[in-house]
């Protein structure tokens, strides 16, 4: 884990973008917080709504809505969905993994 100032306000098990830097909050933290963050493994993290996604799909962190999509342009890469999640599903479970910095 790594300890990384909030840049916003997290509850655990969120996602958070940290210049090119993703995690997952390890417990909740206000805007401006230090707060530790896993920046490798699996989790279950909030997904776009309405979205299917396939296991072994590339995963894209959408940090204006802070949440998981597979839409590429605009977001920063963080992974590859270890199990498929319906449509009706809140969250996909996500193995993340170093990325370049520019997300690619």
């Amino acid at each position: 884990s790594l300890t990384l100032v909030a840049p916003y306000a997290v509850t655990s098990g969120q996602g958070v973008l940290v210049g090119a830097i993703f995690g997952v909050a390890a417990y909740d933290a206000a805007q401006n917080a230090a707060i530790e963050c896993q920046t490798e493994g699996v989790f279950d993290i909030t997904k776009e709504p309405a979205l299917a996604i396939t296991a072994g799909a590339r995963l894209f962190w959408d940090n204006t809505n802070r949440r998981i999509t597979t839409t590429a342009t605009g977001n920063f890469h963080v992974g590859i969905a270890t199990q498929a999640a319906l449509a009706a599903d809140a969250t996909v479970r996500v193995w993340t993994e170093r990325v370049p910095a520019s997300g690619a």
